[in-house]
């Protein structure tokens, strides 16, 4: 037994001598960060598709500016396709990006449907999708962007916070497009909300289609009918600025809240100061083009078949109105030079 303690004290004398002589050594040279190599290696030469329903957005120009910042010098190569909200364009660029074999493809879905099955077979040949901001009905390897139902039930609350007792209790909804997953899950969050206080009336429920002009007609015709509404929840601030412009035109004897949500560029802010929004939910797009990133670099880094391992990052939300005009992004700061 003595013998037997004897040997185990030596070898701990000689790791702990091993260990000290590692700590000195690491005191003046560093050590070798076992994860950095692998890191790095996991995005030289790989290539991403992406696919956006316009370029013509602050929003998305904001996401791609972000992603390349944060990508490209890693040695990513950003390919970037625009369908002009054309979903059968987009359908043709989805499945020219599927035979260029990319590492990994990111989407943009003009509805809830139209994209899912070509989606579904870019994972079957074992191309990881990402989809950005607006979730078709298959669920592929990561969805990056705006929990829509969220943005729906904030903006009910908005309403039903300022359109209670003492009021008409009347507002009016302007969705998007219906097969928009913007406006589908939207309004589903608006229901959760106006289910629990029947005591608020939804005296219009109608679609514009992100239509601005189309707003500001249905908006007036509304005020028309509706002289004492209390508030409006449009479902995108490029499309409510027509419902803005309509109310401030109509002059009604009461202020009528005109609730907004976008993604947080400089216009949403300048559009509070001016009073044609009285609150807006902020979704900041930039921060998402950093979710994008994140997810992006996240996928390139995952060993598992295409689509097996699902994951989901929801955007912050950010309620404002005027006193808070000063917090929005201008797009000029995320373009590269």
């Amino acid at each position: 037994m003595t013998s037997i303690r004897k040997s185990v004290a030596a070898a701990g004398l000689g790791l702990g001598l091993v260990l000290a002589a590692g700590s000195a050594l690491a005191q003046q040279t560093g050590i070798v960060d076992p994860g950095r190599q692998v890191y790095y290696d996991a995005f030289k030469g790989k290539k991403v598709s992406i696919l956006v329903a316009t370029m013509g957005l602050d929003l998305s120009q904001a996401w791609v500016a972000t992603a390349r910042r944060e990508l490209e010098p890693l040695g990513v190569q950003l390919n970037v396709r625009d369908y002009s909200w054309k979903a059968d364009v987009g359908a043709q660029a989805l499945g020219t990006m599927i035979g260029e074999k990319p590492d990994v493809m990111v989407v943009h879905n003009v509805d809830v449907t139209s994209f899912a099955k070509i989606i579904q077979r870019a994972e079957n040949e074992g191309i990881p999708v990402i989809q950005l901001n607006t979730k078709a009905i298959y669920s592929s390897s990561a969805y990056v962007g705006v929990d829509w139902t969220a943005i729906g039930e904030a903006a009910a609350q908005t309403l039903v916070k300022s359109c209670g007792a003492g009021t008409s209790q009347k507002i009016a909804v302007m969705q998007g497009a219906v097969t928009d997953p913007a406006s589908t899950y939207q309004l589903r969050g608006i229901n959760n909300v106006l289910e629990k206080h029947p005591d608020i009336k939804v005296v219009s429920n109608q679609a514009a289609d992100w239509d601005s002009s189309k707003a500001y007609a249905i908006t007036t015709t509304v005020l028309r009918q509706n002289p004492d509404l209390c508030g409006i929840a449009g479902f995108w601030d490029g499309m409510d600025v027509g419902i803005g412009n309509a109310v401030r035109d109509a002059k009604p004897a009461k202020p009528v809240l005109v609730v907004s949500s976008g993604g947080g560029a400089k216009s949403a802010c300048e559009n509070l100061s001016k009073g044609i929004f009285t609150h807006y939910v902020s979704f900041d797009a930039p921060a998402q083009g950093h979710d994008l990133a994140s997810a992006i670099k996240t996928v390139l880094q995952q060993k598992q078949k295409a689509g097996t391992a699902k994951f989901y990052l929801y955007s912050k939300l950010t309620v404002l109105d005027k006193s808070k005009a000063e917090s929005c992004w201008d797009l000029n700061d995320y373009k590269q030079s």
